[in-house]
């Protein structure tokens, strides 16, 4: 079951056209890697898809488990189970682990204003669910985010989207920084994520490492898709690997 459809959309900053006729679907509980070089245009494709501004989409259509979500506001679009892990990953530096997951509270609050005409979607993962996936986050439970490791505060902004009802889990960039044997465990905490039942969209320029645990995936540039197909495919074509990839 296709849970994310997008069609042929066009995105643009101001009268760059950046996003070109991009069309790709996300199967229901599939881990699905968009790779592409630096400016390939894949956080700007995840930015379409998660109604955040600019790009603006001006052609095409975003359909999520059957509704058409294109051009609508982030926070409408996050209740309905998207939830996007940005490059930055953006955690609150001066709270603690425990006080960031908190906050991910707010989001699925009913009197929460940009629920207003939504259903309301049932919980996402408890704080104890959360740190079975990463343990070192329960140990630093009380310890400032700006504290800890880039790995950690990669797996603290992973952990605050999975405290949301997320669907559809997006990852920008995740490995970015880290080192191997971290890369190691997020990934790790990433394929337990997808069995569990989580569908996952991975931005990454490591391409090597998003090809061991994609099902699918799909490369851009220039904003435009060059290849789509099974991520055992894509290991086999080296021709595409090394024109778009340089792996």
């Amino acid at each position: 079951m296709t849970l994310l459809d997008v069609d042929n959309i066009n995105g643009y900053y101001g009268e760059s056209h950046i996003i070109q006729d991009v069309s790709m679907s996300v199967d229901d509980g599939e881990i699905t890697a968009l790779l592409g070089r630096n400016g390939a245009g894949k956080t700007s494709t995840l930015r379409c898809i998660s109604g955040a501004t600019p790009p603006d989409v001006r052609s095409g259509a975003i359909q999520f488990d059957g509704t058409d979500i294109t051009n609508d506001p982030p926070e409408d679009i996050a209740v309905r189970g998207i939830s996007l892990v940005p490059e930055e990953r953006r955690v609150f530096t001066d709270l603690t682990v425990a006080e960031n997951l908190h906050l991910a509270d707010t989001v699925r609050n009913k009197s929460n204003t940009w629920r207003r005409k939504l259903d309301f979607r049932d919980e996402g993962m408890s704080a104890n669910e959360i740190y079975e996936y990463f343990p070192r986050l329960d140990e630093r439970r009380s310890q400032k985010a700006g504290t800890l490791s880039g790995g950690e505060q990669q797996m603290l902004a992973i952990a605050r989207a999975l405290h949301q009802s997320t669907d559809l889990l997006m990852l920008d960039e995740p490995y970015e920084g880290l080192a191997p044997q971290i890369i190691e465990s997020v990934e790790n905490a990433i394929r337990r994520i997808s069995e569990d039942g989580t569908t996952i969209l991975l931005v990454e320029q490591n391409a090597v490492a998003a090809m061991k645990i994609a099902d699918r995936c799909y490369v851009l540039d220039r904003g435009q898709v060059v290849f789509e197909g099974p991520a055992e495919e894509l290991q086999q074509d080296q021709e595409t690997r090394d024109k778009y990839l340089g792996v």
